[in-house]
């Protein structure tokens, strides 16, 4: 596919990541370890995130890479419980992961004082340090990602996922994550020279597809399902390769589409058996892997737990122009606005 002469604010804000986690990981050295070092004080027998959309994927990622790593359960809150069923919490000893990117939703901020009031320590990541959520936080760090114009998040969503996992490398001390973090600003630019766009018009005619990950791949498959939807109309569902085998798999039919993020960590043998499975079902599979074997190949980090990060950088770039192929304008979303403020 040809360059767009006039680039949306989406691929714009998507190619400005490199800079933006660069100057996060400079600026914010010193905050990651400081909260490493609380939370290796703290000790938390468990974490609980607290976001919604592209947030809540980012928090889905720290999720899978912090108990991977450090074997602690970190467990997604719906913020109702707070915000409307006004329910007790109890998390005494607990720390608490808010993400958002403007910091403004009221039921965020509910939850998140909610659980500080239960006992726990709230670590929030935000895009807007003068926000309310900000405000209520323990420990606020900024991303300092800059305006975001396109409805879609790109740029914020890529840096709240290396903030929360320059977290969890402090937190664990973990050496080899640490410097796949630092290396993170040349992996994005690798990233983006890698030219998925020439497989737009097969997503541009599908009526329906399936996205699927496994660990840290997961939230990912989740991020670019969502993306599909609210950028190209195009009605996507994410599933883990274990959970597609349990009826999703129903659905798979002749010439059914299916994009499979597969990095090359400890799920590759599974996610390799479903993808032939799907395919003997009859579906079209697109396979992101490391090697010529994929359909479609991503730049390598030098860690499993920060591929992830690479494959859904050089997805933006791909659904933006599928978005363009399909008529739509990706930075402005029929029904929807930047700040979805809910309660």
């Amino acid at each position: 596919m040809t360059s767009n002469p006039n680039p949306s604010d989406m691929a714009r804000e998507t190619r400005e990541a490199p800079q933006v986690v660069a100057d996060l990981l400079g600026r914010e050295r010193a905050g990651f370890v400081e909260i490493g070092r609380l939370m290796r004080a703290a000790d938390p027998p468990v974490i609980v995130t607290c976001a919604r959309g592209s947030s809540d994927h980012a928090a889905g990622y720290f999720k899978y890479c912090t108990e991977i790593l450090a074997g602690v359960p970190v467990a997604s809150l719906g913020p109702s419980v707070a915000s409307l069923y006004h329910a007790p919490l109890r998390l005494r000893d607990g720390v608490m992961l808010a993400i958002s990117q403007s910091g403004m939703s009221p039921d965020i901020v509910t939850l998140a004082e909610a659980a500080k009031n239960a006992g726990a320590r709230v670590i929030a990541i935000v895009n807007d340090e003068a926000s309310d959520l900000a405000e209520i936080s323990d420990i606020c760090l900024p991303i300092g990602a800059g305006a975001e114009k396109s409805v879609a998040a790109t740029k914020t969503f890529i840096a709240s996922a290396v903030a929360a996992l320059a977290i969890l490398a402090e937190w664990q001390d973990e050496g080899k994550l640490r410097a796949a973090v630092d290396d993170l600003p040349q992996v994005l630019e690798n990233a983006l020279a890698v030219d998925w766009t020439t497989t737009a018009s097969w997503f541009a005619e599908a009526g329906s597809l399936y996205v699927l990950g496994r660990g840290p791949a997961y939230p990912m498959a989740g991020e670019a399902a969502l993306k599909f939807k609210e950028t190209a109309g195009l009605h996507a569902e994410a599933h883990s390769g274990a959970e597609v085998m349990h009826g999703p798999l129903s659905l798979v039919g002749d010439r059914f589409p299916i994009l499979v993020f597969s990095p090359n960590d400890a799920a590759r043998p599974a996610m390799q058996a479903v993808v032939e499975r799907m395919r003997q079902a009859g579906a079209d599979v697109l396979c992101v892997e490391d090697d010529a074997s994929g359909s479609l190949r991503y730049v390598k980090s030098g860690h499993g737990l920060t591929d992830p990060l690479s494959i859904i950088t050089s997805f933006y770039l791909l659904v933006e122009a599928v978005a363009r192929a399909r008529g739509h304008d990706p930075d402005n979303p029929r029904n929807l606005k930047k700040v979805t403020e809910t309660v």
